[in-house]
């Protein structure tokens, strides 16, 4: 019986459907040996691998430690994310000198730092001139020697003083000599005996006279001569001598050097105090104003000293675009001297925060800061962030809570056993 076109199709579409079924029921049973035959070849290497584990045994223990380390507190430990513990005890800590602070709020004042340099005193510093031209004829003043106020430098020979001081006898001697004119033509006139002009001329010859004794005085005393003579009488000689209390921090005159009235012969400074000079760039000038607290650290030395700002310059300069500042420091035992180089710090308006720690307990572990915090058995090592810092103290803005107890003192000690640890451990 012939079939009709649908009734063909739907006979070739079950042939299909059967033939995929049994290609599908044939691969998998191949599968399922395949898979069999691997597991059976598991086992038989499973016997095979427990008599080499029998023959070889200390391979097998290596193995098994390996696996049994990953269970052990450290491992754990760094698996679950917690600090590693430096482990010591009460009597090491001790011995080691570590110190334990507690980590709490405080007023910090944050500061920026210049380079700058100690000088001079300008204001306590004076350059010893002749003021008259000579030729020096003693020098008992040395360099580097301490000198009283009046105390004598030099000894200078010159014919310009010997010529005032000459002017002013003379005018002493008129003086005398008109005074008594002045003094006898008063009692004539008094008495009745000589007219009023005579008198009245010698009173003014006497307050010309006096003038001129003036006049010659402030001469002696514009160059520093006293009005008498020097050693022996000498009209020529005069003194050159300190202005104040000091030290000869320069000299440039030696004996029977000639010298001009304006040479600068000595230098004399008191160091009592000295000036911290330092430049201060346009961007920071509004942190640096007069009467800011700075601190004055020294470069060679664990010198330093608290102090004021006490100029700040009101023009930058061309070149450079920096104003000039300095600080005022008292120098007790002149350790301070001029030359050395020092930082000065700027201490800005103190702020509260709310933990700090110790500078010194800040250690960097793998580029990280990092504070060692005490537990029972020893330190955790306590990843933290930093912010503001005034020298001593440090915030603390992630990582460590207000309370918390930690190495403050000789921390580097515990940096160090970490090391240690972590290089054990790698080995």
């Amino acid at each position: 019986m012939a079939m009709s076109k649908q009734q063909r199709a739907a006979v070739v579409a079950i042939l299909v459907a059967g033939l995929l079924g049994g290609a599908a029921i044939l691969f998998t049973g191949k599968g399922g040996s395949a898979t069999g035959d691997a597991a059976h070849g598991h086992a038989g290497h499973g016997d095979e691998h427990g008599h080499e584990h029998g023959k070889g045994g200390q391979k097998t223990g290596d193995k098994a430690g390996t696996h049994a380390d990953a269970s052990t507190p450290a491992a754990q430990r760094e698996a679950e994310g917690k600090p590693h513990v430096i482990a010591l005890t009460p009597a090491q800590v001790e011995q080691a000198g570590i110190g334990i602070a507690t980590a709490a709020a405080a007023a910090l004042r944050s500061s920026v730092d210049f380079p700058g340099e100690i000088r001079f005193n300008d204001d306590r510093t004076a350059h010893v001139v002749p003021r008259v031209a000579g030729v020096a004829q003693a020098v008992p003043a040395n360099l580097g020697q301490p000198v009283r106020k009046g105390e004598v430098l030099a000894l200078i020979a010159s014919t310009t003083v010997a010529e005032q001081r000459s002017e002013l006898l003379a005018a002493q001697k008129r003086e005398a000599l008109a005074r008594a004119t002045y003094a006898r033509e008063k009692t004539l006139w008094q008495e009745k005996i000589s007219a009023e002009q005579d008198y009245q001329q010698a009173r003014t010859a006497l307050e010309e006279a006096q003038i001129a004794v003036q006049n010659a005085r402030q001469k002696l005393t514009a160059i520093g001569a006293a009005e008498g003579g020097g050693a022996g009488g000498a009209l020529n000689q005069f003194a050159l001598r300190a202005p104040f209390d000091g030290v000869v921090v320069e000299k440039h005159l030696s004996l029977g050097e000639a010298v001009k009235e304006d040479a600068s012969v000595f230098t004399v400074s008191d160091l009592s105090s000295v000036w911290a000079e330092f430049v201060v760039s346009a961007r920071d000038l509004d942190r640096v104003r007069v009467g800011e607290a700075v601190t004055v650290r020294s470069s060679a030395s664990a010198t330093q000293a608290e102090g004021k700002v006490s100029y700040v310059g009101a023009l930058l300069g061309e070149q450079t675009r920096t104003a000039k500042a300095r600080v005022t420091l008292a120098n007790p035992g002149t350790a301070w001297r001029p030359g050395l180089f020092v930082t000065v710090s700027v201490l800005g308006a103190p702020v509260q925060v709310p933990v700090t720690v110790a500078a010194d307990a800040v250690q960097q572990v793998d580029g990280q800061s990092v504070v060692f915090v005490a537990v029972p058995d020893g330190f955790a090592v306590q990843p933290v962030q930093t912010g503001r810092t005034d020298g001593k103290l440090v915030e603390v803005t992630q990582g460590l809570r207000a309370g918390a107890r930690y190495a403050a003192a000789n921390s580097f000690i515990l940096k160090s056993e970490l090391g240690k640890a972590s290089a054990g451990h790698e080995h």
